[in-house]
C-alpha cells in the first residue's frame, strides 16, 4: 500500500511539471505538454487505477495552488481523467467459462479460466471520445458561439504572423482564413495521435518492467465496432449545417477518421505479411505519412474499406497455414 501511494505521487508530480512546463515557453516544453499522460498511464497500467486517480488527483490540487482553478481544471480533464480511465480499460477483462464442460466447471480454477480482455478498438473509440471532448473543452475558452471562436482564432493566427506590408498583408490573410478553417479538425487530429501515442508508450514501458497484467495484444486484427461508420457518416454530415455544430461535427469527425487511419495500418501490416520487402514498403508508406500528411486519407479510406469489406478476414483464409499432417 505504502508502495503504490508512493508511486501515485511520483507519477502525479511528474505529469504535473509536464503539463505546467508549458508556461516557460521553450520549444522542448511542448514535447513535455503532449507527454504528460505518460506517467500517470504508466501507475495505471502498472499498479492500478487507484494509483493513477490518486496521483491525478494530488496533481490537480496542486496545480489549482499554483496556478489557479483553470490550470486545474484543464489538467483533470486533459491528463488526468484520461490516464484513469483508459487504464482501467486496458486492464479490464472477464473469465471465458461459456466453452466449458458444465462436469468440468468445479475442477477449473477460475484462476485459470481464459480471459476476454477489452477489446482495443474499443478503446480507440474511447481516446477518440477524449480527444474529441478535450478540443471542444479547449475551443469553447475563446468563445460561446462560431463567429467568436473563428474571430478569436483570426486574431491570434494574426498576431503571430505580425506581417507589416500591405502586399503581404493579403496574402497572410488568406493563409490565416484556411489556417482557422481547418484549426479544430487539426486540434482534434493532434489530440488523438497524441493520447494515442502516450498509450503505446504507457503499455510499451509497463510491459517492459513486467508490470502489465494483460498480454500484448495482436494490434494487425484491431477493428472497430460497426456503428462508429454510422457515427463518422452522421458526424461528416453534420459539418455542412454550419454554426457552432459544425465545428464541433468536424472534431468528431476528425477523431473518429483518425481512428479508421489507425485501423488502416493494421490492414496494411497484415496484408503485407507475405512480402519480402515488407519492411521497405511498410517504412516508405509511414515516411510518406509523416512528410506529407495529406495521404493519410488513403489510409483512412483503406480502413473504412476493411470495415465494410473484410480486407483482412479475407486476405486471412486464402493465406492461412495448411494443417499439420496427422502422425503415422
Amino acid at each position: 500500500m505504502t508502495m503504490n501511494l508512493l508511486i501515485a505521487v511520483a507519477a502525479g508530480c511528474a505529469s504535473a511539471l509536464m503539463f505546467a512546463s508549458i508556461i516557460s515557453g521553450a520549444l522542448i516544453s511542448l514535447l513535455l505538454f503532449y507527454l504528460a499522460p505518460l506517467p500517470l498511464m504508466v501507475a495505471a497500467m502498472g499498479w492500478g487505477p487507484t494509483c493513477a486517480a490518486i496521483g491525478g488527483a494530488i496533481a490537480g490540487a496542486s496545480l489549482g495552488v499554483l496556478f489557479g482553478p483553470p490550470y486545474s481544471a484543464a489538467f483533470v480533464l486533459t491528463v488526468a481523467l484520461p490516464a484513469w480511465w483508459l487504464g482501467h480499460l486496458v486492464l479490464l477483462g472477464r473469465p471465458v467459462i461459456a466453452d466449458t464442460p458444465p462436469q468440468s466447471t468445479d475442477a477449473v480454477p477460475p484462476a485459470l479460466y481464459p480471459v476476454d480482455w477489452y477489446p482495443l478498438g474499443r478503446i480507440l473509440i474511447w481516446i477518440a471520445c477524449f480527444a474529441a471532448l478535450t478540443t471542444t473543452a479547449a475551443l469553447l475558452t475563446l468563445g460561446s458561439d462560431a463567429s467568436t471562436i473563428t474571430d478569436t482564432l483570426r486574431r491570434g493566427l494574426v498576431r503571430i504572423a505580425n506581417v507589416q506590408d500591405a502586399a503581404s498583408r493579403d496574402r497572410a490573410s488568406e493563409v490565416v482564413d484556411a489556417f482557422v478553417a481547418i484549426a479544430p479538425a487539426a486540434a482534434a487530429t493532434i489530440a488523438m495521435a497524441t493520447l494515442t501515442l502516450n498509450m503505446w508508450l504507457a503499455a510499451k514501458v509497463t510491459a517492459t518492467s513486467g508490470r502489465l497484467r494483460r498480454p500484448w495484444p495482436d494490434m494487425r486484427t484491431t477493428t472497430l465496432p460497426p456503428m462508429a461508420l454510422v457515427a463518422m457518416m452522421v458526424a461528416l454530415a453534420m459539418c455542412f449545417v454550419g454554426g457552432l455544430p459544425a465545428i464541433l461535427a468536424q472534431i468528431v469527425t476528425a477523431c473518429l477518421m483518425m481512428t479508421y487511419a489507425l485501423v488502416g495500418f493494421a490492414v496494411l501490416h497484415t496484408i503485407t505479411l507475405t512480402m519480402r520487402n515488407r519492411g521497405l514498403w511498410l517504412g516508405s508508406v509511414y515516411a510518406v505519412v509523416l512528410m506529407f500528411v495529406w495521404p493519410v486519407v488513403t489510409i483512412v479510406g483503406i480502413g473504412i474499406a476493411d470495415a465494410i469489406f473484410g480486407f483482412r478476414q479475407r486476405y486471412l483464409q486464402r493465406h492461412r497455414p495448411p494443417p499439420l499432417a496427422p502422425k503415422s
